[in-house]
């Protein structure tokens, strides 16, 4: 598929050229990532060791902050060590792994956040099946396909980059490997590369962000059956995933949907759901869930108690 190609690594321009910029943004990256690490290891934990967190809920939550982990672990260990760079370069097959791992994770996450709507709606709007219909044998299929989907996709990705000749430029202006600034490197007609990449993840952005909407729709047009005290758990609960689809869905939108252009402002919106949602998600589904924060306190309780017996 590397035809033609005489480019065997890649120069990142990065966010800033500044030393002085730089020295705040790995400060900022590094806090960030921890943050995130924290966050969502805390929420694996607690779900793993809780029984009363064994909702199916909880199960697609688990798998959530498992793909919010490996998607920043994708690309913010990287931009920490390289905001101390001078000089930012890639090798060609190092930003094929990094595109791989970004979209895996990264399509992921989307599908997880489907999963988490389509339970919601059952458990709000077919009360009464709910334990029959998100059986954790149901659960962990829906997973693992959400897994092969994300493969599927992030393999798309992989081969229209590998299609792409590279025979001159190897300046990306960005600070990390994707398949929209690489197509402006490539010495060919990239149309149809990117009518491609618009069908793959502007599609599947677009899709995904309409059904999820269209489903809390119905969610919340159906609590009015709802009584008050339920209605208002099951408001703080979609409210909580509302959030966290608006914050995800709509910078990949922005980025993903357009021609193979990038503009400045590209940048700072990929940082934030790089670096800036996975650190999001967390802190809303702990601070706005009780059950979330009382398995949290329990599972410190008992690690408080186990310390002071030794």
């Amino acid at each position: 598929m590397l035809l033609n190609n005489n480019v065997t690594e890649f120069i990142l321009l990065g966010l800033t050229q500044d030393p002085v910029k730089k020295k705040i943004l790995f400060v900022f990256f590094l806090l960030f990532y921890l943050g995130t690490l924290l966050g969502n290891s805390l929420i694996i934990v607690t779900i793993k060791t809780s029984r009363a967190l064994g909702s199916p809920m909880y199960f697609f939550l688990f798998y959530l902050s498992l793909s919010d982990t490996c998607f920043c672990t994708a690309m913010a260990p990287t931009m920490i060590v390289d905001a101390l760079q001078k000089n930012i370069t890639i090798s060609f097959s190092d930003c094929m792994i990094q595109i791989f791992s970004f979209h895996l994770f990264g399509c992921l996450e989307v599908l997880i956040l489907m999963l988490m709507a389509v339970d919601r709606y059952v458990a709000i709007c077919k009360p009464l099946h709910y334990t029959s219909i998100m059986n954790r044998r149901v659960c962990s299929v829906l997973v693992a396909l959400a897994w092969v989907a994300s493969c599927v996709h992030s393999s798309v990705q992989i081969f229209l980059t590998l299609s792409l000749p590279f025979c001159g430029p190897n300046v990306i202006d960005h600070y990390l490997c994707d398949l929209q600034p690489l197509l402006e490197l490539a010495c060919t007609d990239t149309y149809v590369t990117n009518l491609l990449l618009v069908s793959n993840s502007g599609a599947l952005c677009i899709m995904s962000f309409v059904v999820l909407i269209f489903s809390y729709v119905i969610i919340l047009h159906s609590l009015r059956n709802h009584s008050a005290e339920g209605r208002k758990k099951a408001l703080s609960t979609c409210i909580s995933h509302i959030v966290v689809v608006i914050s995800f869905f709509v910078p990949c939108i922005f980025v993903y949907t357009r021609p193979a252009t990038t503009f400045p402002t590209d940048k700072m919106i990929t940082v934030f759901y790089t670096i800036g949602t996975p650190l999001l998600n967390p802190l809303i589904y702990t601070l706005r869930n009780a059950e979330v924060k009382n398995a949290m306190r329990k599972l410190w309780s008992k690690k408080l108690i186990s310390d002071d017996q030794r």
